[in-house]
């Protein structure tokens, strides 16, 4: 009989499918697999941990303390920990947290699958368990991180930079969509750098392209582009490349940028802004800021509202500044800039920003877009366009009593707008 396992996923979208990958492996093995359930008939727990700011830390930490509370009431048997937390912290977690069996980190997954029982069947390692709906997934196609930003803990944590090969990427893309995937939101800790280890040149444009050529996909996605240095080829006219970009400029002030060790200036990023939105007209961009950095000035963060002011982004996050050890701002600048000025700075931008995203959802209404149904929820349908990722960005809700299956896309009128959200009805379907 086999026994139940629950792997429980903290954290990002790269996570994610690392354990997604796990679960293949347990699901071919002996077990039978749950995901991020709050059931205690799983015996047998995983806890895929994120380490990357504060409060990420503090969720791990007591997501750990649950399950420990559950193995000391004799709901689970054992339990044990692996990923970015457990990457860095887990010989100081031993002794704080002995209750956990074992601890392991980013790179231990096939010891992962040995301490509960299984056995790591190398042929498996490009197998996924979605926990997504199947009509997308997350294709991450690198780990670790060549960069140095001052205030990131990744390279760290994860190493440095090796990408998938692109056969075994592509393999990878057919078996999703073989199996009803039709969005590839494709991921890493440095897309832009894609390539660079293994064939000598940056080759996300071609990956791309080969993407978009697998039958089934009809839209691929692009995250996680680090500004610096990007690559021209990545920009492309194939329909199938969403105009999307997920790509974090942190700062806009040139001071904050060099202390921050990001490798471009406001010269620059305006620069390429201006070049992405010439070179896709109607592209959505999706940034994200991090403001009270160390020595960020009232002028910095003046700088920083301009700049949000000035771009419009469509899509925009904002974080405090979070002090990482081992970090370069962490070993060499004063975290100075006081708790509350740097939650007052967050506020701030996203108050600017919600009105930007309202005046754009306004300019929306009347028009026809193309949609993908991820779901309904309240007697709506819940969908996206290619302008949105999944779980972060805008929903179009759509009034309709048909009952389209996740995954069907179709053709929408906006009718009504918010500052996040969007109302439409069905024009046809696809």
């Amino acid at each position: 009989m086999k026994r139940k396992i629950n792997v429980v996923t903290l954290g990002c979208a790269k996570n994610r499918v690392d354990s997604e990958h796990l679960m293949a492996q347990l699901r071919h093995d002996r077990f039978e697999v749950v995901y991020d359930s709050d059931s205690t008939d799983a015996k047998i727990v995983v806890v895929n941990t994120c380490g990357f700011i504060g409060d990420a830390k503090q969720e791990s930490i007591d997501t750990i303390l649950s399950f420990v509370a559950a193995k000391n009431r004799g709901e689970i048997e054992r339990l044990f920990v692996m990923g970015c937390l457990s990457e860095r912290y887990k010989e100081e977690l031993r002794p704080e947290i002995p209750e956990v069996d074992d601890y392991f980190g980013v790179r231990d997954m096939a010891d992962v699958v040995a301490a509960v029982g299984g056995q790591w069947r190398e042929h498996l390692a490009g197998e996924r368990m979605l926990t997504t709906p199947r009509h997308y997934a997350y294709l991450k196609i690198s780990e670790g991180c060549d960069r140095r930003c001052g205030y990131c803990a990744i390279p760290l944590i994860r190493g440095r930079h090796v990408s998938v090969p692109m056969d075994a990427l592509v393999a990878e893309a057919e078996k999703l969509a073989a199996g009803g995937t039709r969005e590839l939101i494709v991921i890493a800790q440095d897309t832009t750098y894609y390539g660079l280890d293994l064939y000598g040149e940056r080759k996300l444009g071609e990956l791309l392209r080969r993407l978009c050529r697998i039958d089934g996909i009809e839209w691929v996605r692009l995250h996680y582009a680090y500004p610096a240095s990007f690559p021209q080829d990545a920009i492309d006219d194939e329909p199938k490349i969403c105009k999307y970009l997920d790509i974090p400029f942190q700062h806009i002030s040139d001071s904050q940028l060099r202390s921050m060790r990001r490798g471009i200036d406001r010269a620059q990023t305006y620069a390429l802004i201006d070049r992405l939105r010439s070179e896709i007209p109607g592209i959505a961009l999706r940034t994200t800021l991090l403001t009270g950095y160390p020595d960020e000035s009232e002028a910095d963060f003046a700088e920083l509202m301009e700049f949000v002011g000035r771009v419009r982004f469509e899509r925009l996050g904002v974080f405090a500044y979070s002090e990482e050890e081992g970090t370069y701002s962490a070993q060499h600048l004063s975290d100075n800039v006081p708790e509350k000025t740097k939650r007052l700075r967050v506020e701030r931008l996203m108050e600017l920003q919600n009105g930007i995203s309202r005046e754009l959802n306004m300019q929306r209404l009347g028009t026809t877009e193309r949609v993908i149904v991820d779901g309904r929820e309240d007697g709506l349908l819940v969908a996206r366009s290619q302008f949105d990722s999944p779980e972060v960005d805008t929903e179009i809700l759509i009034r309709t009593p048909q009952e389209l299956a996740p995954g069907t896309m179709c053709t929408v009128r906006i009718t009504q707008a918010d500052d996040y959200d969007l109302y439409a009805t069905i024009c046809d379907e696809i």
